[in-house]
């Protein structure tokens, strides 16, 4: 038996010997995924689409091996390309996307096609790719970062909850598609999280609405490791919501 798996078999959180792929690595929450998992032993690709940015988070990851991939994955080009150089992954986290404030009377077409674009179509035709190439191994796991306004009502983010609660149905039929692969698909849905995403009065305007506080970008990374690792074997096709008490 390998050490990597003997590790895991002593640790079922270990990521050692895995590889996983991170969307949105460059900032906020795909960027403290991808150095969490590198913490816990995964052998980490990392694409944005900035490359500075990308750097700066490549530079605070433990380990060796771990790679930068600029890419958009908004255009099919670079949804290719990132799936032709992928070696086959162990994990994907897509921690890529958009949020605005848009009530839906002032909403336009192009801002529509946008939130589409980032937060639903760039997901899960990245992940089309990946499986048409067999590059997520057996037993592999696949992340979808949702939110809260997946799951209830919103004033002014509408369009932003409508894919991300398109994603749901995403999660639950992918997940019947490939349990004969023993590859589970799951969604972590988050509340108000403090990222670059949200401004600072967002945030300040959340705090009362959170009686375990606001989350930290920290938070989402280690359910990530969970939904990653063989401690969640058990687990497809559902979300796990982290709300701090928000709607219970």
């Amino acid at each position: 038996m390998s050490d990597a798996r003997n590790d895991r078999t002593r640790n079922p959180f270990s990521l050692e010997g895995k590889t996983v792929l991170v969307t949105g690595a460059s900032s906020g929450i795909g960027r403290q995924t991808a150095i969490t998992c590198a913490a816990r032993g995964a052998r980490v690709i990392l694409t944005g689409r900035n490359e500075e940015r990308l750097q700066d988070t490549l530079s605070r990851l433990l380990g060796d091996g771990h790679v930068t991939v600029v890419a958009d994955l908004t255009q099919s080009t670079d949804r290719d390309r990132l799936a032709q150089i992928s070696p086959q992954v162990d994990g994907l986290v897509h921690c890529a996307g958009m949020q605005k404030h848009c009530p839906i009377r002032q909403l336009t077409e192009q801002g529509m096609n946008d939130m589409y674009n980032v937060n639903f179509l760039a997901p899960v035709m990245l992940t089309q790719r990946l499986l048409q190439r067999s590059a997520i191994a057996r037993q592999g796991s696949i992340i979808f970062l949702l939110s809260t306004a997946a799951h209830l009502g919103t004033r002014g983010v509408g369009p932003y909850s409508a894919m991300k609660a398109g994603l749901i149905g995403i999660i639950k039929c992918l997940a019947l598609e490939q349990v004969k692969h023993k590859i589970r698909v799951n969604g972590i849905s988050p509340s108000a999280v403090a990222t670059p995403m949200w401004g600072a009065d967002q945030l300040e305007a959340q705090k009362a609405r959170h009686p375990l506080g606001l989350g930290e970008s920290q938070d989402v990374a280690n359910a990530a490791v969970y939904l990653l690792s063989d401690a969640s074997r058990w687990v497809t096709g559902t979300s796990l919501v982290m709300d701090g008490g928000s709607i219970l």
